[in-house]
């Protein structure tokens, strides 16, 4: 599927045939590029044709004729080399074609959110994060009480992008072969017995892990892998997951027994965490008069996975400079408060920084977010509009952070306050 244009190989060809067909005009007695001019005439790059013949491709136009190309001015006599004047058509068609792909891009965005809008109602912000993180390519941890639509919004967001859909219903008894899979003896029509591969239901690609913290470490520990590899390991047997792949985990944040809080290398996996509030008066006022037609999803589907991979390579395209990086790296650092430069804030509130993932997630999500709003640069706004839902999870809290009663989300609005 060719979303964002053209294919690199159609782009090679058309070079090729430009190059051809200056070749041929060198080999019928125009003047070539890079060719000293003649004692009496005058020097241009891209030779001027005769008066009697038709201007070719790449040549300038007559003296008495206004630059038509790009709108740009006429060269002079006095002109720069052949590569300046030509610099000028290549970088005004790369930048028309960028413009294109962003123009697309965000109107695929725009018609997700207004499929997924059929099924949920409110969360907006929670709706732009998800879509950001599975364009970004990574796992999305949602927290909210019971019955705020967290799996609702995962089974729309199955059917909108036309992905095959698995969920798994976490329990303290559940094992890691129920999620991963594991070996069964089957006999074969000769009646002889094969040992094969049963798949698990995590062999799909958009995963909702539900109720997450539940299960056990031991089989929580079984996610390890797949989430951060998105491959499977089954007595050494390897299996690799078909892309584009996402895990979407709920938890409750109310009940505690019988739950197991996530290992900090799990958490770590989560490129967001997300907190999923209570719908305001008019929304639950929407909510309970669209459950009163159907319970089902009605949303259709916009695209599908050849797509989001699609989208994926472009948003890794976007150019950031070296200021914002430098600001995303010591935001991060400034979590961290054993360091000597951190903020007055972590070295106040925080007890363990960030690790270097959430750098990493910072500037791949922030080029998604920038294309998702039709810019093809990464905004020191897009880093901080970001920062909360990637580190939300990472950091951790001391006792005076609690004393004060201060939310993680205040902690990271003080550090964001406080780096430059």
């Amino acid at each position: 599927m060719k979303f964002f244009g053209q294919s690199k190989n159609d782009a090679t060809k058309n070079t090729e045939e430009v190059t051809g067909s200056e070749n041929v005009q060198a080999e019928s007695g125009e003047n070539a590029v890079f060719a000293e001019p003649a004692a009496g005439e005058e020097s241009a790059a891209f030779t001027e044709p005769a008066a009697s013949e038709e201007s070719a491709a790449f040549t300038e136009p007559a003296a008495s004729e206004e630059s038509a190309a790009f709108d740009g001015p006429a060269v002079e006599e006095s002109a720069a080399p052949e590569e300046t004047a030509s610099a000028g058509p290549v970088e005004a068609g790369e930048k028309s074609e960028n413009e294109e792909k962003v123009k697309r891009f965000s109107e695929a965005v725009t018609r997700l959110k207004s499929e997924l809008k059929k099924d949920v109602v409110g969360m907006e912000d929670v709706v732009d994060n998800v879509l950001c993180a599975i364009v970004a390519g990574g796992n999305v941890l949602l927290e909210g009480v019971p019955g705020v639509g967290k799996t609702r919004l995962v089974r729309a967001l199955g059917k909108t992008m036309s992905l095959p859909f698995s969920r798994i219903q976490f329990t303290p008894d559940l094992m890691p072969s129920d999620v991963t899979g594991t070996n069964v003896i089957e006999k074969d029509e000769s009646g002889k017995m094969n040992t094969v591969f049963q798949r698990g239901p995590i062999f799909a690609n958009l995963v909702l892990a539900d109720e997450i913290n539940r299960a056990t470490p031991k089989t929580q520990s079984a996610m390890l892998e797949v989430m951060q590899e998105h491959k499977v390991t089954v007595a050494k047997q390897t299996y690799k997951l078909d892309e584009p792949f996402f895990v979407l985990a709920t938890e409750n944040p109310i009940e505690q027994d019988g739950t197991y809080p996530l290992p900090e290398a799990q958490m770590d996996r989560f490129m967001f965490k997300l907190l999923v509030g209570f719908p305001s008066e008019e929304d639950l006022a929407d909510i309970v008069s669209m459950t009163q037609i159907t319970m089902d999803e009605t949303a259709d589907a916009v695209i599908d996975g050849a797509t989001i991979l699609e989208m994926r390579e472009l948003a890794k395209s976007v150019p950031v400079i070296d200021e914002v990086l430098k600001y995303t790296v010591n935001l991060v650092s400034n979590t961290h408060p054993e360091l000597e430069k951190s903020c007055a804030s972590a070295k106040k509130y925080v007890r363990y920084g960030a690790s270097p993932r959430a750098a990493q997630a910072l500037i791949t999500c922030a080029k998604v977010r920038a294309l998702m709003n039709g810019n093809y640069n990464v905004s020191y706004a897009d880093i901080k509009a970001l920062a909360y839902p990637v580190l939300r999870h990472r950091i951790k809290l001391n006792y005076a952070a609690i004393t004060d009663k201060l939310t993680i989300d205040d902690v990271i609005k003080l550090i964001i306050s406080e780096t430059k």
